[in-house]
């Protein structure tokens, strides 16, 4: 099991794990980012992904005026979308610093349940691989670096021990609190506390309704959220709209632990914590560890979390800036120089 990364100390009354999980998510901070925002939201435009085999993924992508790194793909986790605060807090920053963003939208996230019919679950890689492919193709067959949040960071290290076979130019690939084990995650969601299983249950219902509208002739999801319980409902839309055997069979599919990231290429680095509520540390000491994947490990941090401050920008946000503006040129001189521009901008 790696050890803590002590860099990331915050305050004693920011240290419980749910409050740190809590923020990432919360609305709190919307009004402020919104505003904050405004620049990276009027450059966005929408495009829409041919990810082979009829598959269309809805993306957003915000140009500045000039570029000064190579692009940077964002993909949030379970149930959030491009909208989601982490994943706007982050582009903006990005984008303040005249760096091409892409909010990537995984299928039936956001308002994209009409693209296609079929229903989204973890295992559906491939269009996720012709994404990226897409985008690297519409951005000139530039050099891409990729965060993705929790799902969004287990994705996106998949993607990465793909990319060699797909013929992906990737730089560098960043996993914030990904999925190791789906099992393990699902488990720890319904062993915890009350409230997040309830909160994943609630955001899933509210997306297959949609799923439901978007296609009314294919779907019914009518009796499907009685039980309220998460490993249920996955097990009956496992057993309906895939073709895999059994639902352990599905959660093995998208497990990043074992050799599966044994053969990464592309220089890839996960940022978690140890007191993850969602995702077991444990996972951590099952995953390869070829040269080309580091782990920053800290004490606190929760899920997606990371706040040392409730004003600016997060530990983790200023620790991302910095390395996704390494070698961007005559920007900046180094890391501690970006997380110093950070800390004053935010």
């Amino acid at each position: 099991m790696p050890g803590a990364d002590d860099d990331f100390r915050p305050a004693r009354w920011l240290r419980n794990h749910h409050v740190q999980s809590i923020l990432a998510s919360t609305a709190w901070r919307r009004g402020r980012l919104m505003r904050q925002s405004a620049p990276l939201l009027a450059a966005a435009r929408e495009v829409l992904l041919d990810c082979g085999a009829g598959v269309r993924l809805q993306c957003f992508i915000s140009t500045p005026t000039r570029s000064a790194a190579a692009p940077v793909v964002l993909l949030h986790g379970w149930e959030g979308c491009a909208e989601s605060l982490y994943v706007l807090s982050l582009a903006r920053q990005l984008f303040e610093r005249q760096v091409e963003v892409v909010r990537l939208n995984l299928r039936d996230h956001g308002e994209t349940h009409h693209l296609n019919r079929e229903l989204f679950h973890s295992c559906r890689l491939p269009e996720v691989v012709g994404a990226i492919a897409e985008l690297q193709r519409l951005l000139g067959g530039r050099p891409l670096q990729l965060v993705g949040f929790s799902l969004g960071g287990n994705f996106m290290l998949r993607v990465a021990a793909q990319a060699s076979a797909a013929g992906l130019d990737l730089a560098r690939v960043i996993a914030v609190s990904p999925v190791l084990e789906p099992l393990a995650t699902l488990a720890a969601l319904q062993r915890g506390m009350p409230g997040y299983e309830r909160y994943f249950v609630r955001k899933w219902l509210r997306s297959l309704r949609k799923k439901q509208a978007a296609w009314p002739d294919t779907y019914d999801f009518a009796q499907l959220g009685r039980p309220r319980d998460l490993k249920l409902m996955t097990a009956e839309l496992v057993r309906c709209y895939t073709d895999f055997p059994t639902l352990d069979h599905y959660l093995n599919g998208y497990a990043i632990t074992g050799e599966r990231l044994a053969r990464l290429e592309v220089p890839s680095i996960i940022l978690t914590s140890l007191d993850d509520p969602i995702i077991p540390a444990s996972g951590l000491a099952q995953l390869a560890r070829p040269p080309e994947l580091s782990l920053t490990v800290t004490r606190y941090g929760g899920h997606c979390g990371f706040f040392d401050d409730l004003r600016g920008p997060t530990w983790l946000e200023r620790r991302i800036v910095a390395m996704l503006l390494e070698g961007a040129g005559g920007l900046v001189a180094g890391g501690e120089e970006v997380a110093a521009q950070v800390r004053e901008t935010g």
